[in-house]
């Protein structure tokens, strides 16, 4: 009898390098079910994985697990999340402190408990401040579901977060390696382009998105200003127009077009930052092109209206507080102020989004160059303090915010993350338990607990305070 050998016509190079993958698994040693406990959660976070404690895999399955790490190390930050009972084993009040200390890695923990969520941070890796933002309209958003709260959390906190995820550090070398090294070279080099390549077009897709919201909004902005220098009744031959009136006139004009030209121009979201410098810095030339013509004193150089900087340069600081928010004083128009003044609402700019319109400070943090070019060369503090309690305070709350030409420091001192050695180590660096538990005091001095995440798993005793971050 003649057995005759065929191959499927549906096998191909991706059926081959499954089958070689397969025979790797086969070759690699075997992974237990684990037990559970700290010392099987901080194993599992030293390599790099989402740990997940048997008894909550029916709430959040390894597969889920198994996505977001891959996210995570997509991302290269060191990010480390485990889903855990409630129980003793994972003592409320230390549970992260503990997986800190045990993992040993300067980096942001994420840790869902029961139905608790919270999150801890080494100052050089991220600000707690916006840890809790994040992790906030994380919880917020996803009421209970642990993957979308999770995934939610980890995309939007990654691009602020320092330093890079630390390496493998298992040195032992598998059977896999020794039988078929060859096939693992290929395999891992194959692993490897398709994860860069897949990251480095998720980073592109998400860039050109971001770049495409604002676009639409920062063009509506250079439209209206081109609307006010059509129906600006200046000629600059007039009788009585003066060089000092030419020269403001001239220098609006300058500025629309460097507006327009640097938004054709724009390749990411940062380089709109430079378009509403220009569009800031051609209202202002009108405001003292006014002034001049009807004899007044030349006005302040002030920012411009808070609520819609398209109303142009603001004319004093009003008290307001956003719905739900601690009152601050912002900078206001003539026309808001008298607003506020009789008890109306401001007219507030708004822009879309997935929700419908809303207000741009609540839009999401891809408006932080926008704002930071209307607002930015106005003092590293005042954008900070005016959104503070808001969706796009936290793009200026963390490190390295780009204000006027420079990056500043955010902000570490006394924010509740895990201090000692934040000059010495950099983010993913290996500190072991070298760290101040004390730091923790911004949390209510405990992980779970004692104010931190109550009511039922919300968040709350506070430490958000709602909006009032």
């Amino acid at each position: 009898m003649r057995f005759v050998l065929r191959r499927s016509r549906v096998a191909g190079p991706g059926a081959v390098l499954a089958a070689l993958l397969g025979l790797l698994l086969l070759l690699a040693p075997g992974t237990a079910v684990a037990a559970g406990g700290l010392d099987d959660a901080s194993a599992a976070l030293k390599q790099g994985k989402v740990y997940v404690d048997p008894a909550m895999t029916g709430q959040f399955s390894q597969a889920q697990a198994d996505a977001l790490s891959r996210t995570i190390k997509d991302d290269g930050k060191p990010i480390m999340v485990a889903v855990l009972p409630a129980t003793d084993q994972y003592p409320a009040n230390t549970v992260i402190r503990d997986l800190r200390t045990k993992v040993g890695i300067t980096g942001v923990y994420a840790v869902w408990r029961g139905t608790q969520f919270a999150v801890r941070t080494d100052p050089a890796a991220l600000t707690n401040q916006t840890a809790q933002n994040y992790a906030q309209a994380a919880f917020d958003s996803h009421h209970g579901d642990i993957n979308a709260t999770l995934t939610d959390f980890v995309t939007n906190a990654a691009p602020k977060v320092k330093g890079q995820a630390p390496g493998a550090r298992d040195s032992g070398i598998s059977a896999a390696v020794i039988v078929v090294p060859l096939v693992l070279l290929a395999v891992l080099g194959v692993g490897a382009f398709l994860l860069v390549r897949r990251a480095r077009k998720r980073r592109e897709a998400q860039l050109a998105a971001e770049l495409r919201a604002l676009r639409t909004v920062v063009d509506e902005d250079i439209t209206a200003f081109g609307e006010e220098l059509e129906r600006l009744d200046f000629t600059p031959g007039a009788p009585g127009a003066d060089d000092a009136q030419r020269a403001d006139y001239e220098h609006a004009l300058d500025a629309y077009e460097r507006a327009k030209r640097t938004m054709d121009e724009a390749k990411r979201p940062e380089d709109v930052k430079a378009v509403t410098e220009a569009l800031e810095d051609g209202r202002f030339s009108l405001a003292t092109l006014a002034a001049r013509r009807a004899g007044r004193s030349l006005p302040e150089r002030r920012p411009p209206c808070f609520f819609d900087p398209r109303h142009g340069p603001s004319v004093q600081d009003a008290d307001w507080a956003p719905a739900g928010g601690a009152a601050r004083s912002v900078p206001v128009c003539a026309a808001d102020a008298h607003r506020l003044a009789t008890g109306l609402d401001p007219a507030i700019r708004t822009v879309q989004t997935e929700y419908g319109p809303q207000p741009y400070w609540d839009a999401g943090p891809v408006y932080g160059p926008w704002a930071g070019g209307y607002f930015g060369g106005y003092g590293s503090g005042l954008l900070p303090g005016l959104l503070v309690g808001t969706m796009l305070g936290s793009v200026f709350s963390g490190p390295d915010v780009y204000y006027d030409g420079g990056y500043v420091d955010g902000g570490f001192g006394g924010d509740g993350g895990f201090g000692g050695g934040q000059d010495q180590y950099q983010g993913g660096d290996f500190s072991g338990g070298d760290f101040n538990p004390a730091d923790f005091g911004g949390f209510g001095g405990s992980d779970f607990g004692g104010g931190d995440f109550g009511g039922g798993g919300d968040f709350g005793g506070g430490d958000f305070g709602g909006n009032d971050w």
